[in-house]
């Protein structure tokens, strides 16, 4: 009997996605003893021109057919523009998921199989209906799966329920769990991990099944705030927060950690992050798997100034406005090997689960750290 032959791998990078997948790119070859020439690059060259009127297409320069494309799409990168009728237009969520949709016609059903790394998935904050409203998420879903999409990857979905929409397609939802914490630990490396010396807070109700899986992996306790809203009026289409309210423990000599999704505006993370100052925590950390930064820096550094917080950790999933690099507090937490990893198991058609559930490699993180912090105890204490 012949062994298993894995189909040619193929990695296409969305507008926006260039540099992310050409780091993707460099690990599939390191691993697979690839040359560093860019005749041996996994990625597939494609393009989506526009016309004057912002029209465009999709159009694949390298053949497709029998491949295992995979296709990395950023919808919120504001950072890539087209002219249209001579303006200079930033695309929009729209934009990109229109790209999305011409690149997957122009493979034609050509490819053994496709799948689709949506980090971020698009409107997938309308997750559920509220009044008469659509379900922008769930269409997108159906709509990929219905052009051929084998598979979907993304990273913390607002609400992994949204896989409902095609429960006999392939869905699969990462958090970057190990990444974050592999990241703290190395940005402040005297961080205590236990329960007399770090807690977990959860932002809101929506964030406590991601807070519940740190708290458990960590063996840390865990607090949380309600968004106590206005229901009687809606702003920028949503009922307005009117204050945060905290369940949970005593804080005072603490650091924290606060762990949502992503960062929109960042009002409600600092509003947190303030009440917990003010609950006597000692340093304050903020992890989002998304920082989008919509309302920009100046709130975020003007809360690190008054030691409201002490470090924002954001995965390179998304677009970083390119300030975020100089400031002080941020700390980005890179994600390209892993999605390598994932890709590269992926192709070998085999599976995942131990990527998807870090736990072995969360404790030997822990082990590693706690010795590398008691040995630097004793240096500190023997040098005095």
């Amino acid at each position: 009997m012949k062994g298993h032959q894995r189909s040619e791998l193929a990695v296409i990078a969305m507008k926006g996605c260039e540099d992310f997948a050409r780091r993707v790119d460099y690990y599939l070859k390191d691993w697979r003893r690839h040359g560093t020439s860019e005749e041996d690059s996994f990625l597939l060259e494609a393009d989506c021109p526009r016309f004057g009127t912002g029209e465009g297409k999709g159009i694949i320069r390298e053949s497709a057919r029998a491949k295992d494309i995979y296709i990395i799409c950023d919808p919120f990168n504001y950072g890539v523009t087209y002219k249209m009728y001579g303006m200079s237009v930033p695309m929009s969520p729209d934009d990109h998921y229109a790209d999305l949709k011409r690149i997957i016609a122009a493979i034609a059903g050509k490819a053994r199989r496709i799948t689709v790394i949506m980090p971020m998935l698009y409107e997938g904050r309308q997750h559920k209906r509220t009044s008469r409203e659509s379900l922008d998420c769930a269409l997108m879903l159906q709509e990929l799966v219905n052009m051929g999409v084998y598979n979907i990857i993304t990273f913390d979905a607002h609400d992994s329920r949204i896989s409902n929409a095609i429960p006999l397609s392939g869905f699969d939802n990462v958090r970057p769990t190990y990444q974050m914490i592999k990241a703290l630990v190395r940005a402040v490396p005297d961080v205590q991990i236990d329960k007399d010396h770090l807690a977990i807070i959860s932002p809101d109700e929506g964030a406590m099944a991601r807070c519940m899986y740190y708290s458990s992996v960590l063996g840390l306790d865990i607090g949380m705030f309600y968004k106590r809203r206005n229901y009687s009026i809606v702003i920028n289409g949503r009922n307005p927060i009117e204050a945060h309210e905290y369940l949970g423990q005593d804080l005072h000599g603490k650091d924290v950690i606060v762990i949502d999704d992503m960062i929109s505006s960042g009002e409600s993370m600092l509003d947190v992050c303030a009440q917990l100052k003010e609950k006597g925590a000692e340093r304050v950390f903020c992890f989002a798997t998304f920082g989008l930064f919509t309302d920009g820096c100046d709130k975020f550094d003007q809360a690190f100034k008054a030691g409201t917080i002490d470090r924002v950790f954001c995965t390179n999933l998304v677009y970083r406005c390119p300030e975020l690099a100089t400031k002080e507090w941020f700390v980005e937490v890179n994600m390209c090997k892993y999605v390598a990893y994932l890709i590269d198991t992926l192709n070998n058609d085999s599976t995942i689960s131990s990527l998807l559930n870090p736990v072995k490699r969360i404790d030997a993180l822990m082990d590693k750290h706690r010795k590398e912090l008691a040995a630097q105890i004793k240096m500190n204490f023997e040098e005095d």
